[in-house]
C-alpha cells in the first residue's frame, strides 16, 4: 500500500487526565487510525509529577475570560452530566452506582464563600460583568447573612455542579485507561526528555499531542518557561457518620493561596480537605502546620465536620498543579520543521484540569482536523479510508 494511504499514526504524550480523554475522543472520531500514549505514569501511580490523582476534584469553573476558557468548562460540564445520567459520549458510557456512577462522577450542590466584595473575587466574567455559569448550573443563590461565617462578605448557593472521585475516574471500570485500552491504544512506560528523542522511538509517528502538564518546562527542544508549578496540600479523611450534603469553598479570591475547600467524593471516597496554592514551590515534604491550619479551617466552614481531633485522617496528599502565565496552551505548533512532524500542545490547565478536560479535548480535536485538512492526509479518499 502506498504509504500516503497510510492510517495516521498518532502519538499522546501525557497519560494524566487531558491526556487520556483526549486520546478518547480521538479514538472514537478517528476509529482506524494508530494512536499510542507514551507517559513515564500512568494511573495507579502516585507522583509528586502525576498531577491527575492529587486533584479534589470537582466542577468549579475558575475561568472568566468570555471565551475559549469558558467554553472548555462548559463543554465539560454538559460531558460530566451526560455520564451521570449514563448517556454515551465519544463511546464511553458508565451505568449509575448508588450516589454516583461507576466512573466515579456524581452531582452536588455547593456553597461558595468570599471574604471580598464580588467585584475583587474574580469571579465576573470579562466583558459581561457576571457568573457566567449561573444558567449552566441550574441556577445561583446568594446566601444570607446568617448562612454565611463570620467575617465572610458574600457567598453563592451552586445548585448543580460535580464531585469526582479522581481514583475511581482514572483507575477503576469504565476508567479511561481501561476504555483507552479497550479501544486498542497501546501505552507504553517511558520517560523522553525531548519530543526529538520520544519521535526516534517512534519514527513513523504523523501527529504528537503534548499533555504532559508541567513537562514542557524540562523537555529540551520546548523549555516553556512561562510553567511553573503550584504545589497543594490536602487531606483526605473518612466519612462522619451523617453525610455532607454538599460542598464547600471560602477564600477572598476565586483563586487565592488561603482558598479552603470540602469535597466529599462519590462512591466512599471520603472527602477531601484543602487547601492551598504555593506557586513555585516543588517540594514534596509534608507540612504538618498547614496541614493543621487546612483541618482548622475546614471545621470552621463546615461545622458538621466536627472537631479536627474527630476527625479520621485517611490519607496526606501533596501535588504539583501544572500552572502557566497566559493560561493553558492548547494550540498546532509553528515551528514543527525542528521535528518534521505536526505537533499539538495540550498542557499548562493548573488546577482546571478536569473541569476543562473533555472541552480541552474536543478543541484538540478540532485542532487535528485542520492538521489532517492540510496534509495528504486530510483529502479525497484517503481521508474517507480512514476517518468514518
Amino acid at each position: 500500500m502506498d504509504p500516503s494511504q497510510q492510517p495516521p499514526q498518532i502519538l499522546i504524550l501525557g497519560a494524566g487526565v487531558i491526556g487520556l480523554t483526549t486520546a478518547l475522543v480521538l479514538s472514537h472520531t478517528y476509529p482506524h487510525s494508530q494512536i499510542r500514549i507514551v507517559a513515564a505514569h500512568f494511573p495507579g501511580d502516585r507522583s509528586l509529577h502525576y498531577a491527575s490523582p492529587w486533584a479534589g476534584a470537582n466542577w468549579s469553573s475558575m475561568a472568566t475570560d468570555n471565551g475559549p476558557l469558558e467554553h472548555y468548562d462548559a463543554v465539560t460540564y454538559r460531558r460530566f452530566g451526560e455520564l451521570v445520567d449514563g448517556v454515551s459520549v465519544f463511546g464511553c458510557r458508565a451505568v449509575r452506582a448508588g450516589e454516583g456512577n461507576e466512573m466515579g462522577l456524581g452531582r452536588m450542590g455547593m456553597w461558595g464563600v468570599f471574604d471580598a466584595p464580588v467585584g475583587e473575587c474574580g469571579v465576573l466574567s470579562e466583558g459581561t460583568g457576571k457568573v457566567w455559569y449561573e444558567e449552566l448550573v441550574g441556577g445561583l443563590r446568594m446566601l444570607e447573612e446568617r448562612e454565611r461565617p463570620a467575617g465572610s462578605v458574600w457567598g453563592m448557593e451552586v445548585k448543580s455542579t460535580f464531585r469526582v472521585n479522581t481514583q475511581v475516574y482514572l483507575q477503576w471500570s469504565p476508567r479511561l485507561q481501561t476504555q483507552a485500552l479497550s479501544k486498542g491504544i497501546p501505552t507504553t512506560r517511558r520517560h523522553y526528555p525531548s519530543l526529538t528523542t520520544l519521535l526516534t522511538d517512534h519514527p513513523t509517528t504523523t501527529l504528537l499531542i503534548n499533555c504532559t502538564g508541567l513537562g514542557p518546562l524540562t523537555l529540551s527542544d520546548i523549555q516553556d518557561n512561562s510553567l511553573y508549578p503550584t504545589r497543594g496540600q490536602t487531606l483526605l479523611i473518612a466519612e462522619p457518620k451523617v453525610p455532607i450534603s454538599r460542598m464547600y469553598f471560602r477564600a477572598p479570591a476565586r483563586l487565592d493561596p488561603t482558598t479552603t475547600y470540602i469535597f466529599p467524593r462519590p462512591l466512599g471516597g471520603g472527602i477531601i480537605l484543602g487547601g492551598s496554592r504555593q506557586d513555585y514551590d516543588w517540594s514534596g515534604t509534608w507540612d504538618e502546620t498547614l496541614g493543621q491550619d487546612i483541618l482548622e479551617r475546614c471545621c470552621a466552614l463546615c461545622p458538621e465536620l466536627g472537631r479536627p481531633s474527630d476527625l479520621q485522617v485517611l490519607a496526606r496528599n501533596i501535588g504539583l498543579r501544572p500552572s502557566r502565565k497566559g493560561g493553558p496552551r492548547i494550540e498546532i505548533e509553528a515551528q514543527t520543521r525542528k521535528w518534521n512532524v505536526p505537533v499539538i500542545h495540550a498542557y499548562g490547565h493548573a488546577g482546571a484540569g478536569y473541569q476543562s478536560s473533555w472541552g480541552t479535548a474536543e478543541r484538540v480535536l478540532e485542532l487535528v482536523g485542520e492538521v489532517f485538512a492540510s496534509t495528504t492526509m486530510g483529502t479525497g479518499s484517503e481521508k474517507e479510508s480512514w476517518k468514518l
